[in-house]
């Protein structure tokens, strides 16, 4: 991204990282500051900043996850800021795009990526769900933020001792919440 915003704002390698962050901390996304400040075409961004030939070494998959998230109960729907060929190519990769029911990218969302509000309701409204009864599985706290506001059940994938109030449960690994379903358990 760092080389993106160089390149296409035509500012030095320091000030396109500053941007970077800034917007990345502003909006929880670097592509919104990006085009609400500079007139991004936001596929061109997506295109060129998801370009990742040796995709499948850069994954980590921990062994028992395809299996593990087959055991879970309802719904399961990716929700991401990535693109949706990039997003569909990490599942693929991963062995695991068969465990999803939908896929929600940026551009499906109309450019509202997370922790943008806009994205979580057009999502609940697309797949006709109510917060109360889904449970966000997230390694973002912004997004968790955004989430438990809504009413969503929360799960953050941190390795930190600590639990900030947006969140229900802690796990360090994504192969624990099988053993805390119990307590994010919604009622109709």
């Amino acid at each position: 991204m760092v080389a993106y915003i160089h390149e296409h704002l035509g500012v030095d390698r320091d000030e396109a990282t500053r941007l970077r962050q800034d917007y990345w901390q502003r909006y929880g996304a670097t592509l919104l500051g990006l085009v609400r400040h500079h007139g991004t075409d936001p596929q061109h961004f997506l295109w060129h900043t998801h370009q990742f030939p040796d995709l499948k070494h850069m994954l980590v998959c921990e062994r028992g996850l395809k299996a593990m998230l087959r055991r879970l109960p309802g719904r399961k729907i990716v929700f991401s800021n990535a693109p949706l060929r990039y997003s569909e190519a990490v599942l693929e990769l991963l062995g695991i795009s068969n465990c999803f029911d939908a896929v929600y990218s940026v551009e499906r969302l109309r450019f509202q990526p997370k922790p943008a509000v806009g994205g979580f309701r057009e999502l609940l409204r697309s797949e006709r769900l109510r917060a109360d009864r889904c449970i966000m599985v997230e390694d973002s706290l912004s997004n968790l933020t955004t989430a438990r506001r809504l009413g969503m059940k929360t799960v953050w994938v941190s390795r930190s001792t600590r639990r900030p109030l947006a969140v229900d449960v802690r796990v360090p690994s994504l192969l624990d919440l099988p053993g805390h379903l119990s307590r994010l358990q919604t009622v109709s």
